[in-house]
């Protein structure tokens, strides 16, 4: 649980005094870089529409209300212990959904579905099977799926690691700070999946997200990117205000807006760093630039959709926040 001056743990979200305490100018950019995102046209759907509907960290819940799309996605953490009853269970439930096509990647409480966290199960969960279903399970891998009857198409990849975070039985855990993601992606991904949040996207102010997926997104840009695994990366300050998604834009505002976030925490280091100022005088410049081109010039910048799919509500054990829809 968060207090007045600091979270419980670094997955609970921080309260507003801890944030201008700690990170004033942190916190002064990411409230300008929101206002800039609304004033930005929205991505307009592609004809025929498709509606996706997003999810992830179930725990083993289920979500009362899973409303109907033509693609359903969840981005891991199905289990708790990750035995393979626990994530047969979820699949069984995910099957009987009615969405057209179902696809699914792990996260790091599903330690059967890695071979070195699996070793940490009894004997018995180790020789069990797990059976999809109608699920589409990618692991490092891409499929792709074809919507109004053939008229698009969409391709989609999975891929389940994360910045250590726990023992030997996370699953595909890596170092943190070491780079899993370089030129993992293939180029043309429309859709990308991944457990773990690009750092300073929906990944709470302690920035638990990677920043090398975060470059690798850089790289590829897809349309849409779907994460969980940092449930209060929903429900912070800002990822309340953003309801959990934000549109990026590919520009040089981002640009400065992520490198404004690497400056170092503290009031007094902050207020009189020069250096921060200067940091948000480039996002307002350029932020503001972005938004005169895009709405008065007409010019078009890539974007991604970022989604926080995340149901369990912070740590609480409970499923409290909704399923996401997003039509592209």
């Amino acid at each position: 649980m968060s207090s007045l001056f600091a979270p419980g743990s670094i997955f609970d979200p921080p309260s507003e005094l801890h944030l201008l305490v700690t990170q004033p100018i942190k916190t002064l950019i990411r409230f300008l870089d929101y206002g800039f995102s609304l004033l930005h046209s929205s991505p307009k759907p592609g004809s025929p529409l498709i509606r996706i509907v997003c999810m992830s960290d179930t725990h083993t819940l289920q979500a009362a209300h899973v409303l109907d799309g033509d693609l359903l996605i969840h981005a891991g953490d199905m289990g708790n212990e990750g035995t393979p009853v626990e994530l047969q269970a979820q699949i069984d439930w995910l099957d009987q959904l009615p969405h057209k096509y179902k696809v699914v990647i792990a996260g790091n409480h599903d330690t059967y579905l890695d071979p070195r966290s699996r070793k940490t199960l009894s004997q018995q969960d180790q020789q069990r099977t797990i059976n999809w279903k109608s699920i589409r399970y990618l692991q490092h891998s891409s499929t792709t799926l074809h919507f109004g009857g053939g008229r698009r198409q969409l391709k989609l990849y999975g891929a389940p690691q994360i910045p250590a975070c726990g023992g030997s039985n996370f699953a595909f855990q890596y170092p943190r700070g070491h780079d899993g993601w370089s030129d993992t992606i293939p180029d043309d991904t429309d859709v990308l999946i991944t457990h773990t949040p690009p750092k300073y996207h929906l990944d709470l102010p302690a920035a638990l997200g990677c920043e090398h997926l975060l470059r690798e997104v850089w790289r590829v840009r897809p349309i849409l990117h779907i994460f969980g695994h940092v449930h209060a990366g929903r429900s912070d300050t800002m990822g309340w205000l953003k309801g959990g998604r934000e549109t990026v834009q590919w520009g040089k505002g981002q640009a400065c807006l992520e490198h404004a976030m690497t400056r170092p925490k503290g009031f007094i280091r902050a207020v009189l760093d020069p250096r921060a100022w200067v940091d948000a005088v480039k996002v307002v410049y350029h932020g503001g630039a972005e938004v005169l081109w895009d709405r008065i010039w007409g010019g078009y910048s890539e974007r991604t959709i970022m989604i926080n799919a995340a149901l369990m509500y912070n740590n609480t054990g409970r499923l409290g926040n909704e399923v996401q829809v997003v039509d592209i």
